[in-house]
């Protein structure tokens, strides 16, 4: 859902400051008292923030306004606009004329994965700098008391790993749009880390029961505590949502700290420019900056909950949380984040796919890790099917110099011919191996297997032939390449999208011919020069989507 703009409220909080900036020779001026300084005119600051944080720096800006800062003698009028960083970092590529000069979000991975996003586009996005941290507030998980006291709180600690145990119910906020959540999944991630891209069983699993409790929010996880608190599910959340739940609400939530520890969510602020932003900008950007780091902004921070940037909790001993320091874990990196999240959004799909696999005499030949083509197909399979729901359905092929259907395509929680579809798929890729000879039929495969997927088209599903091979095609008196790109683009019909997603095996693999099988059904084509490349590609592949409809 898009978080519409809110009007800036105007409170009574003053902070009587006196700030003068000299910067390329634009004079930045604020005064305690109206009368001091005159200014006209108006140099919109736009200020977007987290909206834990909206209070205290809505609370910062009217005193600066209050002040009467401005730049040579322009009035800087400060529009503070809450908005989550996960919406900030979907939006910043598209706002090369008019985006915030300061956002605050709540981790300064958001800031990060901004500045990768806008680094693909360069010269065209607003350019995103990261500065030092407002204040932190660690990662905890909470419940009611009635639910924290059957892990054994107060007495008892908890630690990451037995809050994971299925015994446990937990939810999260979702993580593709909630830092609480990417949060959670990196601390699983790290608790049994991907290895070469590749999920471990101990964090499938983990994915696949948090799969079943998360939620759109976490206002939503209050909300349930709030009419169930003996009885809804322990979330994940800052600890100063804690003491703002607290303080206005009669049914009292708990703060747990694992005693692993926990991530720090360290809103930094971070200057957004733009070659086009009005003159004086920057100047205005860091006066506000140089308020928002005052004596009087830390203390509103700390009155609202938050901890200082090192970690120290300036505040008197509150209900449900605790004052010492927990022990600080390192923040998910960007490709932590990216493997976990590819892996969340493979569990979720909700498809119907078509494996592929080129079983010809050059899937023999091995990979740089030693093991060989079609044993890092193999896996990669295995791998990609464990964390597929059952409502997902899979079929697979395989070809060389003809094609086979192995396994037709069905829901894997389903059966066929009697015998678990999920299990026959398993039993059919380890075969794999044990396939390999000929030469690669790779043009009529291809067609004929899109148009199996068209035949038993579902449109509740996401339909894909994913095509694996390593080679070029190899049988002579079949469809060329000509006829076969011109039949796909014949039968290709809009409201029934069938998208081909071919994957190049190794350094032989035919790319031309895959992008064009790609380009004419709307996929796309990856090349996999080694066992990690391969997992991390099928797994993007496995998650793509195609917008076409206003569902997507």
């Amino acid at each position: 859902m898009r978080r519409h703009r809110r009007a800036p409220r105007r409170g009574r909080f003053v902070l009587p400051v006196v700030v003068a900036v000299l910067a390329v020779g634009a004079v930045v001026t604020a005064n305690a008292t109206n009368a001091a300084h005159t200014c006209g005119g108006e140099l919109p600051l736009r200020v977007t923030v987290t909206p834990a944080l909206q209070q205290v720096v809505q609370r910062a800006a009217d005193g600066f306004e209050k002040d009467r800062a401005a730049v040579n003698g322009v009035c800087v009028k400060v529009e503070v606009v809450p908005e989550q960083a996960a919406d900030v970092v979907a939006e910043l590529p598209t706002k090369p004329i008019d985006p915030p000069a300061l956002w605050i979000p709540d981790s300064t991975l958001w800031a990060s994965t901004a500045a990768q996003k806008n680094a693909a586009v360069p010269g065209v996005t607003p350019k995103v700098a990261p500065h030092g941290s407002l204040a932190t507030s660690p990662l905890v998980v909470v419940g009611g008391m009635d639910a924290v006291a059957k892990l054994g709180w107060p007495q008892s600690s908890v630690s990451w790993k037995r809050l994971v145990d299925p015994g446990v119910p937990v939810d999260i906020a979702d993580p593709l749009t909630n830092t609480e959540g990417i949060a959670t999944l990196g601390l699983a991630e790290g608790m049994a880390p991907a290895q070469n891209g590749t999920p471990p069983p101990e964090l499938i699993a983990t994915l696949l029961r948090l799969r079943d409790s998360t939620q759109p929010n976490i206002a939503t996880c209050y909300q349930l505590m709030v009419k169930n608190p003996a009885t809804a599910p322990l979330f994940t959340a800052t600890e100063q949502s804690v003491i703002a739940h607290n303080g206005s609400s009669s049914v009292p939530a708990v703060a747990l700290y694992p005693t692993e520890g926990s991530v720090l969510f360290d809103y930094p602020v971070v200057r957004v420019s733009t070659a086009a932003e009005p003159s004086g900008t920057s100047d205005a950007a860091a006066a506000f900056e140089h308020r928002l780091r005052s004596a009087d902004t830390a203390k509103s921070l700390s009155d609202a909950g938050f901890r200082e940037p090192g970690g120290r909790a300036a505040w008197p001993m509150r209900e449900g949380v605790r004052m010492d320091t927990p022990n600080r874990l390192p923040t998910p990196t960007s490709d932590q984040v990216t493997t976990v999240l590819r892996a969340w959004d493979v569990i979720h799909l909700d498809g119907r796919t078509l494996a592929v696999i080129d079983t010809s005499g050059s899937m023999a030949e091995p990979m740089p890790d030693g093991q060989s083509r079609v044993e890092v197909a193999r896996d990669g399979a295995l791998a990609g099917m464990s964390l597929m729901p059952d409502t997902t359905s899979v079929g697979l092929w395989t070809f060389s110099e003809q094609w086979s259907e192995l396994v037709p395509v069905g829901p894997l929680g389903g059966k066929t011919n009697g015998g678990p579809q999920r299990q026959l798929l398993q039993q059919a890729a380890a075969s794999l191996p044990g396939r390999v000879g000929g030469n690669t039929a790779l043009y009529d495969t291809a067609l004929q297997a899109y148009r199996a997927l068209r035949d038993g088209y579902d449109a509740t599903k996401v339909n894909s032939e994913v095509l694996i091979t390593d080679g070029k095609n190899e049988t002579p008196g079949g469809i060329d390449l000509t006829a076969l790109i011109a039949a796909l683009r014949a039968e290709v019909d809009p409201t029934r999208p069938i998208q081909i997603i071919g994957i190049g095996l190794g350094p032989d693999a035919d790319m031309t011919v895959l992008q064009q099988l790609a380009a004419a059904t709307g996929g796309k084509a990856y090349q996999a020069l080694s066992g990690a490349d391969f997992r991390a590609v099928l797994f993007d592949a496995l998650s793509r989507r195609p917008c076409t409809t206003s569902n997507c």
